[in-house]
């Protein structure tokens, strides 16, 4: 019953770090230009993605958005960003699928529970790795932020702030390993010795001892 618990909590948790997994990639508010300096007459805020630009004009209420024209023009972060943010959502889809099949309230897989335990420890290891592809791009683009911003050989002009989908990236992390962590969890490590008792039982049944037919004669009808 607890692993059952588990393992609906551990596909849960990753579903949702999946979907913000998908959130995070189509943001544009990876990078954000900050208000610096000594007005506020600026009334436009850029946001910088790994997809898009988009400009947001307060006064009008206007969102403008324009995608990058070429990728070789692109820095090295957002390139990286791009890469192992499309295998993240590959690998939690595919971490989706396979815990499915991992799931005791499902019928895949019949009834055998030792391929269901091994398909909820592939499914966990899967939602880390996805975990682990969207930490590194979400961590490099913001110590790039945090370095340029220091950074006084940087024009104000050029630096940005942390933007909505940074953070969002690092819960998506977070829930993507919460959720792996369950589903492995959920695979009791005696299955497999309960699995072969019962087996080893059943092909073996307990022998019966056999009297012996001369020994229920009393020795009076010898006599």
């Amino acid at each position: 019953m607890a692993s059952t618990v588990l393992e609906c909590f551990g596909f849960l948790i990753g579903v949702v770090g999946w979907m913000c997994v998908c959130a995070v990639t189509g943001m544009p508010q990876w990078k954000i230009t900050p208000f610096i300096g000594s007005t506020i007459l600026n009334t436009e805020i850029t946001w910088e993605g790994i997809w898009m630009t988009c400009v947001y004009q307060q006064t009008l209420g206007r969102l403008v958005c324009d995608s990058y024209d070429s990728t070789l023009d692109l820095s090295g972060d957002v390139q990286m960003a791009r890469a192992l943010m499309c295998l993240a959502i590959s690998l939690g889809l595919l971490a989706i699928m396979v815990s499915t099949v991992g799931m005791k309230c499902t019928y895949c897989a019949g009834d055998d529970s030792r391929v269901k335990g091994y398909a909820s420890v592939i499914a966990g290891c899967l939602f880390f790795l996805a975990g682990l592809c969207v930490l590194i791009p979400v961590s490099w683009v913001a110590h790039n932020i945090i370095t340029d911003f220091y950074n006084p050989l940087v024009p104000e002009g050029l630096k940005r702030e942390l933007g909505d989908a940074l953070y969002l990236g690092w819960s998506a992390t977070c829930f993507l390993g919460i959720g792996g962590a369950f589903l492995c969890c959920s695979y009791p490590k005696n299955s497999d010795c309960r699995q072969g008792y019962r087996k080893s039982n059943a092909t073996n049944p307990p022998s019966v001892p056999i009297q012996n037919p001369a020994a229920c004669y009393s020795l009076k009808e010898y006599v």
